[in-house]
């Protein structure tokens, strides 16, 4: 199985390198690494170029101004030729060496039915790469479209998709901080569908950098998390729901 990995970037010299070392580390080199980057000004694509020169597997380069995070994941999307895809954007990690070939192996032994999803748990870590604690939000042990109503349980970083599915559902651009929730649902929909199994690998399978996109836009993210809420499962759900995200924001 080949996996694309797809980074996005724009300015991120500072935190891009350890990406791009977490994925040339992996035991399996079954890889595609599309570097989508919003015409960076800075040393981003030299960086990535470098690497490109180095590592055995097809990395390719796409730099030119784009409409935000969101547009630029579609470019990757579509580009994308492997098997299944994860989005790993600049300074997130995979969280192991063998990662990929810990993935691979547990899909050798789901074949013919190929899931339509695998997923699992992410560790947040500090600027320097140091294990601060697993996300507080965790994969339950049978993931549903459903099982979003209680927050977005499965980091995007620990997200797998079969690409034949991921390419059937554009991130809607009318998010800005959030349409990876969105999309996540609906990808998961689209396998209940297709009657596909989510497949959880019940292991560590991303690391990500505290701080992140979402993070720093974190009222904005949950004003349009509520949108989203409110379409895949309804206002009087939601509601409710979302006033449980509030109070537990309070209490952290």
């Amino acid at each position: 199985m080949r996996i694309t990995i797809i980074t996005v970037t724009y300015q991120a010299a500072a935190v891009l390198q350890r990406t791009l070392d977490s994925v040339s580390r992996q035991t399996c080199q079954d890889i595609e690494h599309l570097i989508i980057d919003g015409a960076s000004k800075d040393d981003t694509v030299k960086m990535a170029k470098a690497y490109q020169e180095k590592v055995p597997y097809p990395v390719i380069i796409q730099s030119e101004p784009d409409h935000g995070l969101y547009d630029a994941m579609n470019k990757g999307l579509h580009k994308a030729t492997g098997d299944y895809l994860v989005f790993l954007n600049a300074g997130d990690t995979l969280h192991a060496d063998d990662t990929l070939s810990t993935l691979n192996s547990q899909l050798s032994t789901l074949n013919p039915q190929s899931p339509a999803v695998i997923y699992g748990d992410t560790a947040i870590v500090d600027s320097e790469g140091k294990f601060l604690h697993l996300r507080r939000l965790r994969p339950p042990k049978q993931l549903t479209w459903r099982s979003f109503k209680q927050g977005m349980l499965v980091c995007h970083q620990a997200f797998y998709v079969r690409t034949d599915i991921a390419q059937q559902e554009d991130y809607d651009l009318q998010y800005r901080h959030s349409a990876d929730v969105d999309w996540c649902i609906r990808v998961m929909k689209r396998a209940e569908e297709m009657r596909l199994p989510l497949v959880n690998t019940n292991t560590i399978l991303a690391d990500f950098m505290e701080g992140g996109n979402t993070t720093q836009n974190h009222r904005a993210s949950l004003k349009e998390r509520y949108q989203v809420m409110c379409h895949h499962y309804g206002k009087a759900s939601t509601i409710v729901m979302h006033a449980w995200f509030l109070v537990r924001q309070l209490f952290r």
